[in-house]
């Protein structure tokens, strides 16, 4: 995706002067300093673009590529994977945000703009004659630290149901789907706790299906699995009850020859003896399926037509050439063994599941497996008036199921607005008088950036970021650790009272990654164009000519 960069931002940066500079041509140096402002000014670029996006008021980005394609969304790691991004070090910091949406799920904006930050204020040690390795030594000193405070800060709440729901209205807030909220937290909700083991989430037993039409509130969750495919056969029943289901990982067809081969017939009672035999094997495969006891087949591969007559005859609903995610997702969801050899079908390798019917979902025909006992893969149909908000519904939704896993995986978590930011930033500052040398400065630093986080939320809500901190600040030296910014009111509050609830792990996740990202980054000293050729010439700001 591209952004234009006007006048004013190559001013506000400093990129008059050196786009000249340029790391492109076979040869070209940075050195020093040189390269420590390149690379830091890089980062930062990445990081003041995704910094407007934060928090209930944060505003969204409309991203258009080069043949009109359209994303609306205020999702950090969206907006930075669609960026055509060039520059080496602002590549880094995209992937700080690909690792916090991996690991997490939620928080890459934070996590990035931590890193953007912390970088802003190292250097300014460096203008100070800090050596980077102290820097970083005080860095990584800081994020120890802050890893034993959060611990230490953070809340147990048992798998409460009601934390949890707070948990993902929290990470909902702020995004297109907030006046829906309510329903999509309870689904989020929902689904997580029918997937968990052992307080575990496999994402992937949680499938997304998206389809255009009604609003956000008409989203809903099925305990079991919902398929884009109809019954391949008109004469097959519509609607199966109490279902017993046969997973098929082979083709119901006659095998061909893995080599060429060449049939002479001489006589047309050999060609009817040939396809009587097609007809024969067929048959068996239907047979076995239907002596096993199956009501209802899914099958990945192909089935042969004269198959498909023969299913039809038994009444078995048959749906083919479904994809192997979702053929593990019914297993889940039913309890039906994956078959790989038709005639070894047993009826103990079927699952149960309590209706099994084609339903029309907008314009499609869908297979909808439902009313399982215990399922262990639910789906999420995602509905909205556009594609737009649909995929914004789905990101919000992928969020929200990301926090609740990092919630249920350490069982604590931490109140969000902003409180636990300035609660860091005090006990850091406090342990910072602890040291004797130059680290000292680098801890302070690091503690100061931690605090751009509420100062972002009181400027993408129109309030003073000055005032809004030194009133946080004071609530928090009066003993009051959970105080944060309600950008709502413009007043400090006790952000855990107001259910404003985030999971430890999106943190800590955060803190560390922007930490090392921005360690890496300083202990850089020179800048080499090793390329053998000119085609990807790279300006300073991080992105080809054109891009800001």
């Amino acid at each position: 995706m591209t952004v234009e960069c006007n006048n004013s931002y190559k001013e506000k940066w400093g990129f008059g002067s050196m786009v000249e500079d340029v790391i492109g041509n076979e040869g070209d140096r940075i050195l020093g300093r040189d390269a420590q402002r390149n690379n830091i000014l890089a980062a930062r670029v990445v990081s003041e673009t995704v910094k407007t996006t934060l928090g209930p008021m944060g505003m969204d980005k409309m991203l258009v590529d080069r043949v009109g394609n359209v994303v609306v969304t205020n999702d950090g790691v969206t907006i930075l994977d669609e960026m055509e991004i060039e520059h080496p070090a602002a590549k880094m910091v995209v992937e700080i945000a690909k690792t916090q949406e991996k690991e997490v799920g939620d928080g890459t904006t934070t996590a990035v703009m931590l890193a953007g930050k912390f970088l802003e204020n190292a250097e300014k040690l460096l203008d100070s004659k800090i050596h980077p390795t102290v820097i970083s030594k005080g860095y990584t000193i800081a994020a120890e630290k802050s890893k034993e405070f959060l611990n230490e800060l953070s809340v147990d709440f048992d798998n409460r149901e009601d934390i949890l729901k707070h948990v993902v209205m929290t990470a909902m807030t702020g995004k297109n789907v907030e006046w829906a909220k309510g329903k999509l937290s309870e689904i989020a909700v929902k689904a997580v706790l029918h997937v968990a083991e052992n307080n575990k989430v496999d994402m992937d037993n949680i499938k997304i299906e998206k389809k255009e039409g009604g609003g956000s509130a008409d989203t809903e969750l099925i305990d079991g699995v919902v398929l884009d495919k109809e019954r391949i056969h008109s004469d097959m029943p519509k609607r199966v009850a109490n279902a017993k289901i046969a997973l098929l990982d082979t083709a119901i067809e006659v095998k061909n020859t893995e080599i060429e081969a060449k049939i002479q017939i001489t006589d047309p009672n050999q060609l009817q003896a040939f396809l009587d035999s097609e007809e024969k094997t067929l048959k068996a495969y239907v047979d076995a399926i239907s002596n096993a006891g199956a009501s209802v087949v899914f099958c990945s591969k192909g089935i042969d037509d004269l198959a498909q007559h023969f299913l039809a005859q038994k009444g078995i609903y048959t749906v083919r050439r479904v994809t192997q995610s979702d053929i593990i997702k019914l297993s889940k969801a039913t309890g039906s063994k994956i078959v790989s050899k038709i005639n070894e079908i047993k009826p103990t390798d079927l699952g149960k599941s309590g209706l099994v019917e084609e339903k029309k979902l907008g314009d499609e025909n869908m297979t909808y497996v439902t009313k399982c006992l215990n399922p262990k893969a639910v789906t999420a149909i995602i509905r909205g008036g556009t594609a737009h908000v649909v995929d914004e519904v789905e990101r919000a939704l992928k969020d929200a199921i990301g926090d609740l896993s990092a919630a249920l995986s350490n069982g604590k978590c931490v109140a969000g607005g902003g409180a636990v930011e300035v609660e860091l930033a005090k006990e850091l500052r406090k342990y910072a008088d602890s040291l004797s040398g130059r680290e000292q400065l680098a801890v302070q630093a690091f503690a100061e950036a931690l605090e751009m986080i509420p100062r972002t939320l009181a400027e993408n809500a129109g309030l003073d970021p000055i005032d809004m901190l030194t009133a946080l600040k004071a609530e928090h030296d009066s003993g009051k650790k959970w105080s944060g910014l309600n950008v709502f009111s413009g007043q400090a509050q006790d952000m855990w009272q107001a259910g404003v609830i985030e999971p430890l792990k999106i943190k800590t996740q955060a803190i560390q990654s922007a930490t090392e990202a921005a360690i890496l980054i300083l202990r850089i000293d020179d800048i080499i164009s090793s390329g053998k050729s000119n085609q990807q010439q790279m300006h300073p700001q991080g992105m080809p000519p054109g891009m800001m």
